[in-house]
């Protein structure tokens, strides 16, 4: 990021305790714009997500092992909405920090924790979806209960040793100078890595998944393109067996479903990840407008999450309606099958 030159009156700020907000030049309209496209993001993130906690919560049909990593996912965007984006929206407009550094370095903290356990799960969707299509004999045997419950623990725990770990001792800043100035003088508060760390964060909480991803991908890629053409031209034994059929479309989908969702996470989160990766050698010449939009587009990956899911499948939409029209309510709904009609 563009560390702002000190301006000669403001050097000693440390000692004095200084804490002004650096100027900005932006209109009264440029705010409300970017307040209004921010605050949509962050209800559709945080409404969406929600819908979906409660939709596989509440139906007893959808509680399957993929759904619980799809929950736990959920759950992590939702907290990312609901504790991390209102904050992050604020320092966006305004360019300043209101709320304290205790505060930024719990924020910041959780902000790169959760981010990072939504790419583990993106991540443990894929493993999963690649047993079901890959190894359909084996899956039942493969993601068991302790198996799926393992990789949550491991989803949710790796991230935050991590990240808390990290932001407070402050490692990930050492040795960046004039960080403790803009820390102290400017009310600045976000996440900056020196060359090591921003080399570690990379490899390990994109570079890394985001390859496994790839990976399973293209192996669940070729699968599917051996199903369809089954499904095309299915062999004399398999023309009339309809559950079959239904079976491999179901894959299909999955297999689509599971590339759009990669897609939208490169698309969102490689910009960010590269910026921090380059930056400390390019000596933080990054803007910290351009960052700060790099940052939003990777919020957006948890925004983009449940419309994916609202778009492909059905179940969820119905689910959705019972929640929206109250039908919820009724002791009965938990029991209904969502799959009619579909």
């Amino acid at each position: 990021m563009d560390i702002p030159e000190i301006p000669k009156d403001l050097l000693n700020c440390v000692e004095f305790g200084n804490g002004s907000c650096p100027s900005t030049s932006r209109t009264l309209g440029i705010k409300l714009t970017m307040y209004f496209f921010m605050a949509i993001s962050i209800v559709i993130t945080i409404f969406g997500n929600l819908g979906l906690i409660i939709s596989i919560a509440h139906f007893k049909q959808l509680q399957s092992q993929t759904n619980c990593i799809l929950l736990s996912l959920a759950t992590t965007d939702f907290l990312l909405g609901i504790t991390i984006m209102p904050y992050s929206m604020i320092r966006s407009v305004e360019s300043c920090w209101y709320f304290g550094q205790t505060f930024c370095k719990f924020h910041a903290s959780l902000d790169l924790m959760l981010s990072v356990a939504s790419i583990f799960h993106l991540c443990s969707i894929a493993i999963d979806r690649y047993c079901a299509i890959c190894d359909p004999l084996h899956y039942s045997s493969t993601m068991t209960k302790s198996v799926v419950r393992e990789l949550l623990v491991f989803c949710w725990s790796v991230p935050a040793v991590f990240a808390f770990g990290l932001v407070l001792s402050e490692e990930n800043a050492s040795g960046i100078e004039g960080y403790e100035t803009l820390v102290s003088c400017f009310n600045f508060c976000a996440l900056m890595f020196n060359k090591v760390w921003g080399t570690v964060v990379f490899t390990v909480c994109f570079f890394t998944p985001g390859s496994i991803m790839v990976g399973i991908y293209v192996n669940i890629f070729s699968v599917s393109k051996r199903h369809a053409r089954v499904i095309e031209n299915p062999p004399e034994n398999m023309k009339h067996d309809s559950k079959s059929q239904f079976s491999k479309k179901k894959e299909r989908k999955a297999a689509k479903t599971l590339g759009i969702i990669m897609g939208v996470f490169l698309t969102c989160w490689l910009p960010a990840f590269l910026t921090v990766l380059i930056d400390p050698y390019l000596g933080f010449s990054t803007p910290i407008v351009l960052f700060d939009m790099l940052i939003w587009l990777g919020y957006f990956n948890s925004t983009c999450n449940p419309l994916i899911h609202g778009f492909f499948y059905k179940w969820f939409r119905k689910a959705l309606w019972h929640i929206v029209s109250g039908k919820i309510c009724d002791p009965c709904s938990s029991s209904i099958n969502l799959f009619l009609d579909m």
